[in-house]
């Protein structure tokens, strides 16, 4: 207080008035004495981008000499209007990311609705049936309009692995509407008998796990491939047991839907952020970028969405078990639960925490417990060199026998 309180010196002003008028406050805080001085050179980012040219030939005028203080009001002033158009800037560039932004958060909330729904189970069972009826409609519309039976057909083989359950006349003459209701009925007739005929071929299985392993064995790991793809399904194994295999087919629906829309909509985020990027070269056909970044969104999220639902109702269809021998079972296994102070696994908590038995834990950590670094069997107290010598003679150790000791090693 005695040197005049907190004296702030600025080496340039900023970009935002609000960061210097913040420094300023701190000097002068709750009434305290302080002062604070900013210094500006043409130079500067801020000058060098508004109005530097113009206060440059303002100096010459008035005859001012390089690196002459100056504080005249004018000078003051044209900073505040540089930092002006600054901050206008900037608010421009952050609408306009706000703007882009609101398209991709209008798909995100779509998206993440149908992930909630698979994540939670909510209404899943009524999701797949909608997801099955948009393929149907889908294919029918498509091959309809071009009156090609022959892609309708391969087409069902490829997402529902069916055959056509009206034939060509039928396909040709009749509406539209009541072909996409017969193909819908014998998809789901198929998917029906698909799901009973996992059910009995897992199901015998995960009962005979329950009944020798269910004290130890919490989760169960399936796998299901259609040829191309594999997906890990993890099942509680006492609610499959008890629902008798329903749980079962109600993992299999989630994972594979949450797989599905995971790659899928991280796949849409790149070619929108590639979209972003083109659209700008609409400036130079005098259009507005935004408008078109609109449009084409709408499209490739539209594409995006028929390909999610087509994707998962082929899984779903022709996804099967590929278990070579009727007695081997995974279970799901916990993270590894590490000690770091001895870097060693934690067994005993895994077992005790329900997530089942691993053959052959406790023989590796019996090894593990035997790996430690052998020390040297001392018969001796060791003696510190700055120690008194045990000899009583009031040396220290290594002015006494200690000096004898380095000698001989």
């Amino acid at each position: 207080l005695k040197a005049g309180g907190l004296a702030i010196i600025g080496s340039e002003r900023h970009e935002s008035r609000r960061i210097d008028r913040q420094l300023r406050g701190r000097a002068g805080r709750q009434g305290d004495p302080g002062s604070s001085q900013f210094f500006v050179s043409l130079e500067d980012d801020l000058m060098r981008l508004f109005g530097s040219e113009r206060i440059a030939k303002l100096m010459d005028r008035m005859g001012l000499e390089e690196g002459e203080v100056i504080q005249h009001s004018m000078i003051t002033k044209s900073i505040e209007r540089a930092q002006r158009k600054v901050e206008e800037n900037n608010f421009g560039v952050r609408k306009k990311l706000l703007e882009y932004d609101d398209v991709m958060n209008s798909q995100r909330e779509v998206i993440y609705k149908k992930r909630r729904h698979a994540l939670y189970g909510e209404r899943l069972g009524l999701d797949i049936l909608n997801m099955q009826f948009d393929v149907c409609e889908s294919i029918v519309n498509e091959h309809h309009m071009n009156a090609d039976f022959e892609s309708y057909k391969m087409d069902l083989i490829k997402y529902f692995s069916i055959e056509s359950p009206v034939s060509e006349e039928e396909f040709l003459k009749d509406d539209p509407q009541g072909t996409i209701e017969k193909t819908f009925k014998a998809a789901n007739q198929h998917y029906r008998a698909k799901s009973k005929m996992i059910h009995d071929k897992a199901f015998p299985i995960l009962k005979d796990i329950y009944a020798n392993r269910g004290s130890v064995v919490e989760n169960v790991v399936v796998p299901f491939a259609d040829g191309h793809k594999q997906v890990q399904v993890i099942a509680p194994l006492k609610k499959c047991v008890e629902s008798e295999g329903k749980e079962l087919i109600t993992s299999f629906e989630k994972t594979t839907s949450l797989a599905m829309i995971d790659d899928s909509w991280k796949e849409h985020l790149r070619e929108m952020d590639d979209l972003k990027t083109s659209v700008q070269n609409a400036v130079y056909e005098q259009k507005d970028p935004l408008l078109i970044y609109k449009f084409e969104s709408f499209e490739l999220f539209k594409t995006m969405m028929d390909n999610v639902n087509k994707e998962i109702v082929s899984f779903l269809f022709k996804g099967y078990i590929p278990v070579k021998d009727s007695n081997e079972v995974n279970e799901a296994k916990a993270p590894r639960r590490t000690d770091y102070d001895g870097m060693k696994t934690n067994e005993g908590e895994r077992a005790a925490s329900g997530t089942g038995y691993r053959a052959g834990a406790g023989q590796q950590q019996a090894q593990q417990k035997e790996v430690k670094k052998a020390q040297p069997i001392r018969k001796e107290q060791k003696v510190g060199r700055n120690e008194a010598c045990p000899c009583g003679s009031g040396k220290k150790y290594k002015n006494c026998h200690g000096s004898k000791a380095m000698a001989k090693s």
